[in-house]
């Protein structure tokens, strides 16, 4: 994959209607793919290295992002879906890799202001399950 221009990468919601609409104007933002690990090294692994466990393990994926709110609605669905707790289908876009959709939770959603600046916020989201990947 070549450079890229950061603000390209796109966050997506499901408004609840399966329309999929861009979620507020995120000048930050960071995708996390991890799968931890599990040892299964024991006394005769060869040469005591270190020996894991192919497949296992959990997967997750992790984005959060700093920002501004595009408009009331956004702010609105955003803060709704934070205090209910409630999973949603949410799309990542990432230029010329793909797209990473799958079922999300709002974990964290901070806001900030500064004297002489435009509000902005902090938003953390977490798999909640299986995640899908399209190559571009």
């Amino acid at each position: 994959m070549s450079a890229q221009k950061g603000k390209d990468l796109l966050l997506k919601l499901d408004d609840g209607s399966g329309a999929f609409v861009s979620v507020a104007g995120l000048r930050t933002r960071r995708l996390s793919l991890n799968a931890e690990t599990v040892d299964v090294t024991d006394a005769e692994s060869a040469g005591r290295w270190r020996e894991l466990l192919d497949g296992a393990g959990v997967k997750r994926a992790s984005l959060a992002g700093t920002g501004i709110f595009k408009d009331q609605a956004s702010d609105a669905l955003i803060r709704q879906l934070f205090f209910d707790g409630v999973l949603r289908e949410w799309r990542i876009m990432v230029p010329s890799f793909g797209i990473i959709a799958g079922m999300f939770q709002i974990s964290s959603l901070d806001y900030r202001g500064e004297h002489n600046a435009e509000m902005t916020f902090d938003i953390a989201l977490e798999s909640a399950s299986a995640v899908s990947f399209t190559a571009a």
